[in-house]
């Protein structure tokens, strides 16, 4: 049995979870075994459902005063006890903070190794497309921040692992009956020394959620200055995506930490990456390599970024992005 722990929000579960889903249902399918979630704390109306249009049979649901905000350990606690509950075969999360935090108390709790930021499954020693290998799960995960793939074995039960965001498509098939299970695991207390006590509205920005967006759109020390970056800020805004940065942008105070992209930053794999005076030294690329399709606008043609994107524009940023964006505005009438 594979069991994933769905993470939500107010509108159900996340989209990094439904991938997961997608991730997990295939893996049952391959060891031929049930899927099965679990869900910490408050449940949204109508998840039990929309989980059973993406494959679920069975949702475990941690209730109780221990899980009425998060703690990585109390989860980890929750998760637990669905596991031994289910029996579970393998433990899959989504590549979140939450997911990876949770899945690496979960792991050492059961003493077993973890696989983060898994993008499919390996090929067993037969050559075989199964994942499965003598009761041990080969997994391909992205390792040097998405520049190379490594194939991992997971030869204890229960494999613990995490999947990278959008490294698959969130899919649904025909809904499957679900039950829905509710129950309160015992937690220790310390577990709960580590909790989310309050929570405060960030301020505002264009920057979105970088690991989740489907379109990035970012800008570097082309930008010239603090006031350069309406072009990009606008083009984001008009591909209902999100404004990341480089890292000498945030060292030089032009733009918050938060939406810095790199081996210090956010590490993004969206549809599409717009890269807007971006030289793409190694430490930015770390956080963009796993990016689908990457447009480079620059005035080097030889910046690395240049060299290494799917496409690239030669021109000066202030120049190229206004005029994608007047052309953006005229086609949308």
């Amino acid at each position: 049995m594979i069991l994933v722990l769905v993470e939500t929000d107010a509108a159900g579960a996340t989209e990094v979870s439904l991938e997961t889903v997608t991730f997990a249902r295939a893996l049952a399918k391959r060891v031929g075994g049930a899927l099965h979630a679990v869900v910490v704390g408050p449940r949204p109306d109508g998840l039990v459902d929309h989980l059973a249009d993406h494959g679920v049979g069975e949702v475990h649901h941690a209730t109780g005063d221990a899980f009425s905000a998060y703690g990585g350990a109390a989860w980890a606690a929750a998760v637990q006890a669905a596991v031994a509950a289910a029996d579970a075969d393998a433990v899959v999360a989504p590549g979140s903070p939450r997911g990876l935090e949770v899945m690496a108390h979960l792991a050492a709790r059961l003493d077993v190794p973890m696989a983060a930021n898994v993008v499919g499954l390996g090929r067993d020693d037969d050559g075989d497309d199964g994942g499965d290998d003598g009761g041990a799960l080969r997994v391909v995960r992205q390792v040097m921040g998405g520049a190379a793939l490594e194939e991992m074995l997971l030869p204890r039960r229960p494999a613990v692992l995490t999947v990278a965001g959008h490294a698959v498509q969130a899919e649904q098939v025909p809904p499957v009956p679900v039950t829905l299970r509710e129950f309160s695991p015992e937690v220790a207390e310390a577990d709960l020394v580590t909790r989310v006590v309050s929570t405060e509205p960030a301020e505002a920005d264009l920057s979105g959620a970088l690991t989740s967006a489907r379109v990035v759109v970012g800008a570097g020390r082309g930008a010239g200055g603090a006031d350069g970056f309406a072009g990009v800020a606008e083009l984001a805004e008009l591909l209902d995506g999100a404004l990341g940065v480089s890292r000498v942008v945030t060292s030089m105070g032009w733009r918050p930490h938060h939406e810095q992209i790199g081996q210090t930053g956010s590490r993004i794999s969206p549809d599409l990456y717009i890269a807007c005076g971006i030289s793409g030294a190694i430490q930015h690329w770390a956080g963009c390599a796993s990016s689908k399709t990457i447009l480079a606008i620059n005035t080097d043609e030889n910046a690395p970024m240049v060299t290494r994107a799917t496409y690239a524009v030669i021109g000066d940023m202030h120049e190229v992005v206004p005029a994608l964006n007047a052309e953006i505005r005229r086609r949308r009438g």
